[in-house]
């Protein structure tokens, strides 16, 4: 009976929070606007191209491509015209087409819904992403069942609050750290739930990522004021500065952006440590609460080496062509741990490792906490008093 109705109310979570998805689908961001009021984007195949005005200057191209298309999508399917690729020589932006080639245009027309002329923005990728999607979606399902959905669920849930709370709120002038940590608070408490279910190891996770996230935001907020970090170490944090937000405090992004990317893995380890002293009291019903938690102490000792490691591969591999620079360059050692680039990558790294060495004790001791009682400590010591008695006797 008590399986069925925790079951049932475990049901009615995954149906909220689908419906919280939907929600968040349907809702507005409030930057919805048409910037280019006479352009229609359209899906197109390159039919044939003339690079007669394109050059190679060093390892890139300037100049442009012609390309004939053939429109797949849109008011203009069907119709046959020319395009233009603009070349500006950087390789980070720049696509340079082939025959054959599926691109994503921007048909600009007249008020009689006639074509005026064609951009070329970009090779379509997006059914090839879909595919990825659905090979992760499917492969979480075949391997983990119903568990595989609460947790694409939980997949859609983290992306749409980043797309549809947390950007636009901060746009729109709201304190950043205050609106990272409430998105990360119910993305923590959604997503703990709906992989480990209405359980104490939930409970426990969920009350070790909280605390620690707190944690993180102070960390992150007294280390850049300790390094004398600028939020604009950001790739693309200026261009927010000539869009129109002038007033946007960049550094206060910053230090909401090294904790959103710290939450993932305090989740991770929570949950870890948590499900582990779970199995350890099924197993040992009789478990005192001061052994439980040393239980969990070794634990994380394990886990925590291998997570604070795999933080670093993450961080290191986003920036491995920076520190190429620095090292093709011949940039001393003590330059490149002053640049600010690299100042920022070692805030992030130091800031979660930290927070992942303090949710290990943390996660343990609430453990302790809920999976024990006073009860059972008694019965332990009045059992262990019996087995000193048998044994003198």
């Amino acid at each position: 009976m008590k399986k069925t109705i925790h079951r049932y109310k475990e049901w009615w979570l995954l149906v909220i929070l689908l419906t919280v998805v939907l929600l968040l689908v349907m809702i507005p961001t409030g930057f919805e606007r048409e910037i280019y009021v006479n352009a229609v984007g359209s899906k197109a195949r390159v039919v044939s191209l003339d690079n007669s005005n394109m050059y190679q200057t060093g390892v890139v191209r300037m100049g442009e491509q012609i390309c004939t298309i053939e429109i797949l999508t849109g008011p203009h399917a069907g119709k046959q015209t020319e395009a233009i690729n603009l070349l500006n020589g950087k390789l980070e932006f720049d696509s340079v087409y082939e025959e054959g080639d599926i691109a994503w245009v921007l048909v600009e027309q007249d008020t009689d819904k006639e074509i005026l002329f064609t951009n070329m923005v970009s090779h379509y990728r997006f059914s090839k992403e879909l595919l990825l999607l659905a090979l992760f979606a499917i492969g979480l399902i075949v391997f983990s069942g119903r568990t595989g959905i609460r947790t694409i669920v939980s997949f859609a849930l983290a992306f749409l609050l980043i797309w549809k709370v947390l950007i636009p709120a901060t746009l729109k002038g709201y304190e950043p750290m205050l609106v990272s940590l409430l998105v990360g608070t119910f993305l923590a408490v959604s997503c703990l739930l709906l992989v480990a279910g209405l359980t104490k190891k939930a409970y426990a996770a969920i009350i070790g990522t909280i605390i620690c996230s707190v944690l993180t935001v102070l960390f992150s907020m007294w280390g850049t004021w300790y390094l004398k970090l600028h939020g604009a170490v950001m790739p693309w944090s200026e261009s927010l500065l000539f869009a129109g937000y002038e007033g946007m405090q960049l550094t206060k992004v910053f230090q909401a952006a090294i904790y959103l990317s710290c939450l993932g893995a305090l989740l991770d380890l929570a949950i870890d440590i948590s499900s582990a002293l779970d199995e350890v009291q099924y197993h040992h019903p009789t478990i005192s609460r001061t052994e439980l938690i040393r239980s969990g102490m070794n634990i994380g000792k394990s886990v925590v080496g291998s997570q604070t490691t795999t933080l670093l591969l993450a961080y290191i591999g986003s920036y491995l062509t920076i520190m190429m620079v620095y090292m093709a360059q011949g940039t001393p050692v003590m330059s490149i741990l002053n640049s600010p680039s690299v100042a920022a990558e070692i805030l992030h790294t130091m800031v979660g490792c930290i927070a992942l060495v303090l949710v290990a004790p943390i996660t343990s001791v609430t453990c302790g906490y809920l999976y024990t009682s006073r009860n059972t400590e008694l019965k332990v010591l009045v059992q262990n008093h019996s087995d000193a008695s048998i044994t003198r006797k």
